[in-house]
């Protein structure tokens, strides 16, 4: 293969700066354009060392830089590998990688380092997906589960499905290459005890997936209500700043304002909406209708009302929008005096009710505490269970659960055992797509292609 390179820190004014280089001529190239401080043949050189020493490009001398050499297999693409530690600065990393692809190289696909430890075996395509997710995590439970799936532990518990369903294979060939031997009636039994094991397996990887986006994809949370009732303020309190303006002025907020911050490891999409109202301001209007649709396609609903007033009809009309959706209501200010209608009526809706001020930032641990209740946050475990993160994964398991399901009603029918291998073989097919075994071209250029340059 050539031999590849491309920038691999972000494109920013930084300390350093990293240009990578794999392949059979990564020596080669080095050759030409480094100069190591105490003079040393390229080719002497010990893998997982480091040379300080002098990038030139025709005689000229470029940058100063440390140069990291790892030797075929031992590397992360299992190639010869460099990486050319630099000066940080944009134009400096971008000089030196064009003075390596005049000297060879040839510009790296995105993900094509990666790309290449999967296809040379060091890591499968499970792992080779945590890298992305390690990269894009947003919190450190998402870092958790990536690593974990990076370490491997998804394609142990795979390959280990894997085996049985093999082993099993083993003995329905047996049973139709040497029908004369009469097992057929043994390894009915035997399969449909192995399968609905393994379909129980499968379901619960299956299962887990309920976790798993949670903490790699969040929850939305929209905070709704009637202008001033408190929605911006609660947004700034939730983000420890002042990130949407605060007046007395009431229609402030005419569009969502959306953020993200971490409640027990988990993401939380804040969004903060414009005051749900009856308007002829046009631009107004535009922005209440896209803060119903919001809230309606979020996964809770943060109803915020004010308590000390009475409820307006437009309150109602909140109530009524909040009556069939996951959601919280808020009796905000109680700082001032509380309004017993506002709270009694509030009270027939059934829903979770939280007092709090935002002024004098009373109650709004009690949000967390209940937002941490409502989604079982305490009882998602990365520590002693694999849990699914990649809808890729999932659709895959769920589709090798469905296999075994169809294999299971083959063998209570008396179907022909070939017919029982073919259900079985398409078991092993979809888990072979989670892990590498069986993917096709096309997949893994898809899924390489998400990766940045560089990686």
């Amino acid at each position: 293969m050539d031999t590849i390179a491309a920038i691999s820190t972000a494109p920013a004014i930084g300390g350093i700066g990293i240009i990578r280089l794999s392949g059979d001529k990564t020596f080669e190239i080095i050759k030409k354009i480094f100069v190591p401080k105490n003079v040393q043949k390229i080719e002497e050189i010990k893998g997982n060392s480091i040379k300080y020493g002098v990038i030139v490009d025709e005689g000229k001398i470029i940058d100063e830089v440390l140069v990291s050499f790892f030797k075929e297999p031992k590397s992360y693409t299992r190639e010869n590998m460099c990486e050319i530690n630099s000066h940080g600065g944009i134009l400096i990393v971008r000089k030196i990688l064009e003075i390596c692809l005049k000297n060879g190289a040839i510009l790296a696909e995105p993900g094509e380092f990666t790309k290449r430890a999967f296809l040379n075996g060091r890591i499968d395509l499970a792992q080779a997906e945590s890298v992305i997710d390690i990269i894009n995590a947003k919190t450190n439970r998402e870092i958790e589960a990536s690593v974990k799936q990076l370490e491997g532990n998804l394609s142990k518990e795979i390959s280990k499905i894997r085996k049985k369903i093999m082993d099993l294979m083993v003995d329905i060939e047996a049973s139709i290459d040497y029908p004369e031997y009469d097992v057929e009636e043994v390894t009915y039994a035997n399969a449909i005890n192995i399968l609905e094991n393994i379909r129980k397996e499968l379901e619960k990887l299956s299962n887990s997936f309920e976790n798993g986006k949670i903490i790699k994809e969040g929850i939305s949370l929209a905070i709704i209500g009637k202008p001033n009732a408190g929605k911006s303020s609660l947004l700034n309190e939730f983000l420890k700043e002042e990130r949407a303006i605060v007046t007395d002025i009431e229609g402030t907020t005419r569009d969502t304002i959306e953020e993200e911050i971490s409640i027990e490891g988990i993401p939380f999409k804040i969004i903060d909406t414009a005051g749900i109202r009856e308007s002829n301001d046009k631009i107004e209007k535009i922005g209440i209708e896209k803060s119903k649709k919001v809230a309606l396609n979020s996964d809770i609903i943060l109803a915020i009302f004010d308590s000390s007033k009475n409820l307006d009809k437009e309150d109602f009309e909140i109530i009524n929008f909040i009556k069939n959706k996951n959601a919280i209501i808020i009796l905000n200010k109680i700082d001032l005096k509380e309004n017993n209608e506002t709270v009694t009526e509030i009270s027939k809706t059934g829903k979770d009710i939280i007092k709090i001020s935002v002024l004098e930032k009373k109650g709004i641990e009690k949000i967390y505490e209940k937002l941490v209740e409502k989604f079982n946050l305490n009882e998602i475990n990365i520590d002693n269970e694999n849990i699914i993160t990649n809808i890729r994964h999932k659709d895959l398991i769920d589709c090798a659960k469905q296999n075994a399901t169809e294999a299971i009603n083959a063998v209570k029918t008396n179907l022909p055992i070939d017919i029982v291998a073919i259900n079985i073989k398409e078991i092993l097919e979809n888990l072979g797509k989670i892990t590498g075994e069986s993917v096709s071209d096309d997949i893994i250029k898809e899924i390489f292609s998400k990766f940045c340059l560089g990686k």
